[in-house]
């Protein structure tokens, strides 16, 4: 079963929708961004990474400081909105 936590794809597209849902009912790029942030924090405090490219992305969060974790935060939902 392919879940949101164990494949990279499948949890780029689970995070475009619901950037998607928070632009619909009007968040803004700042407070979308923030959310990605406090996601990103949850998920490197509470889930063990399932395959190599989230243990890679949990040791970059793991080493940058709190303004480096705000842009790969903010480049995650870049990445999204591309797609």
């Amino acid at each position: 079963m392919t879940t949101v936590l164990t494949n990279f794809d499948t949890w780029k597209d689970f995070l475009k929708e619901r950037v998607n849902a928070a632009k619909d009912i009007g968040m803004n790029e700042e407070a979308i961004s923030k959310l990605a942030f406090e996601i990103g924090e949850f998920l490197s405090d509470k889930v063990d990474p399932k395959n190599e490219k989230q243990r890679a992305l949990k040791e970059i969060w793991d080493v940058g400081d709190e303004e480096e974790r705000k842009t790969i935060a903010r480049l995650m939902v870049k990445l999204v909105q591309r797609s």
